[in-house]
């Protein structure tokens, strides 16, 4: 065969194919369209039936629920009502243990509380009383104060100054047993080529020895110092209270009272009223005291100057017992005689007492031997006495005689 009659051939087979395609294509589209359809129907049936079915459900469920709402809540009802009844009796029981453990926490608490009352009832009346001591202690603070001033004001004139020196002094002699008319004298004077000088005491020691004192109160400056109110004021006073009391040393040591005392040490005691005078002088001219020692100036404040006189006291003591101790001896001396005296006639008592009880035995044996036997007779004969004859014991106990006097 030539190659034309294949190409017919072949073009021939293959449009046959394309048609027999086709052809069952068109059978099969027709057969799919039909299943469609059938499954549509079939779907709708199905879609109603569940619907049905859902609505049946629905009904039922909702009918068993009620039943079921219903008995679960009756069941409900009465397991709460018995859970009530059983919770009521264990609260009742929670409530009495609570209570039991709650009540000594109460009657603590009320104790508390009525001690808190007491307290704070207590508390008011002491603050009343602490308000009313604390205003009678401001009145009294006020008065002090103003007392106080009035003593700066009297302290700040020089004759005030000088009695109020003198008056501590006396008291001070007193303290120390150095009375006024004993021990020490007050405002004696003594007449000298430059003058008449009159220191404020003489104290009288024993053997005629004598300590001259002179007061001072150098106080202006001191006082404008605890007036000051800032510390360089302050420190500026103190200066120049330091520097007048070292000007009052200067001056009682050119007084020289030990030349004018002739039985006085070579030394004169500087008496300031007050330890606080010379303790502020000390703290800002330490070498003071010093200074008015190389001056032949004692500085006495109250305090030693107390026991300067103490001490003289005590001389005063140990002068009187020496002075008296001849007294003592002359005193025992007459005494011993007295006794020796009084031991001589008592032993004649003695004498005459033991010749006395030989007397009166010898008496009472007479009676005994030759009267009484007489008078017994007169009762034989019938003679009726008021009272019997008792016999007379002789004395047996012999006087003690006197020692000797050794």
């Amino acid at each position: 065969m030539d190659s034309g009659l294949i190409l017919i051939f072949l073009f021939g087979a293959g449009s046959g194919l394309v048609l027999g395609w086709l052809f069952a294509a068109l059978r099969s589209q027709k057969r799919l369209a039909e299943l469609s359809t059938t499954l549509e129907l079939e779907r709708r049936q199905s879609a109603e039936r569940v619907a049905e079915v859902e609505k049946t459900i629905a009904a039922l469920s909702g009918e068993a629920l009620r039943q079921n709402s219903q008995t679960f809540l009756q069941l409900a009802e009465a397991t709460l009502k018995q859970f009530h009844v059983q919770a009521k009796g264990d609260l009742e029981q929670k409530e009495k243990a609570v209570e039991n453990l709650v009540k000594p926490i109460r009657e603590a608490l009320e104790k508390t509380e009525q001690q808190v009352r007491t307290m704070e009832k207590e508390r008011k009346e002491a603050y009343g009383s602490l308000s009313k001591h604390l205003e009678t202690l401001a009145q009294t603070q006020q008065l002090l104060h103003g007392e106080t001033s009035k003593l700066v004001t009297a302290l700040r004139r020089p004759e005030v100054r000088g009695q109020w020196g003198e008056l501590t002094l006396k008291r001070l002699a007193e303290l120390a047993g150095m009375v006024e008319h004993c021990d020490f004298y007050q405002q004696q004077s003594v007449d000298t080529e430059e003058g008449r000088q009159r220191p404020d005491m003489v104290v009288r020691m024993p053997d005629g020895r004598e300590i001259v004192v002179d007061v001072k109160t150098p106080l202006d400056a001191y006082l404008n110092a605890v007036e000051a109110t800032d510390d360089a004021a302050r420190t500026r006073y103190l200066e120049h209270h330091a520097r007048k009391l070292r000007e009052r040393v200067r001056e009682l040591a050119g007084k020289a009272y030990w030349n004018q005392f002739e039985r006085a040490p070579d030394f004169v005691v500087l008496f300031i009223p007050g330890d606080q005078f010379l303790a502020a002088a000390l703290d800002i001219d330490r070498s003071l005291l010093e200074d008015a020692l190389k001056q032949q100036v004692i500085l006495a404040t109250p305090t030693s100057f107390v026991a300067l006189l103490r001490a003289v006291a005590y001389g005063w003591r140990q002068e009187q017992l020496a002075a008296n101790a001849d007294r003592i001896r002359e005193l025992g001396e007459d005494l011993y005689q007295r006794l020796a005296t009084f031991t001589e006639h008592l032993a004649r008592v003695g004498t005459s007492l033991e010749a006395s009880v030989g007397a009166y035995n010898k008496a009472v044996g007479s009676l005994d031997s030759k009267v009484l036997p007489g008078a017994r007779k007169f009762v034989e004969m019938g003679v009726t006495p008021k009272k019997a004859l008792e016999p007379a014991a002789p004395i047996e106990t012999a006087p003690r005689s006197v020692p000797p006097a050794r």
